[in-house]
């Protein structure tokens, strides 16, 4: 793997984001946070995150609305998304919304690395494959 993947957890409970962060912290990963969904928005368009974590009950601007706006803008429609919430009627509407990962609150730490292993690894088999470059054989 070049480089840490860096992401973006969105979530307005700040014990949640800070528990978050340590977990993946010490899982290798980089992480961006943002504390309702209009600003998880704006920093997902502005730094370009490898994945989100996204709360669904949040001010401002919740989680389905949040998911939808990334999925209809250019910049952020192709970064997998693993939705969180503590109530498990959310997993259907977020599944409707378009969302490829949910996880119920209070999720242990192995499922959230889990889900968020699988939406990486998900996100590169999506890519096109780099093409090689031409060899010459004056090179």
């Amino acid at each position: 793997m070049l480089g840490r993947n860096r992401i973006l957890v969105v979530d307005d409970d700040r014990d949640v984001v800070r528990g978050t962060r340590l977990r993946l912290g010490a899982a290798g990963y980089d992480t961006l946070v943002a504390f309702d969904g209009e600003e998880g928005v704006a920093m997902a368009v502005d730094r370009h995150p490898d994945a989100i974590l996204l709360d669904i009950r949040m001010p401002r601007k919740n989680g389905l609305m949040a998911l939808a706006e990334l999925h209809a803008h250019q910049q952020t429609k192709n970064i997998p998304i693993v939705m969180l919430s503590a109530c498990l009627l959310d997993q259907q509407a977020s599944l409707d919304a378009g969302a490829r990962f949910f996880l119920a609150k209070p999720y242990q730490a192995r499922k959230l690395l889990e889900a968020l292993e699988s939406a990486l690894d998900e996100r590169a088999a999506a890519r096109p494959p780099r093409s090689s470059p031409v060899s010459s054989p004056f090179a």
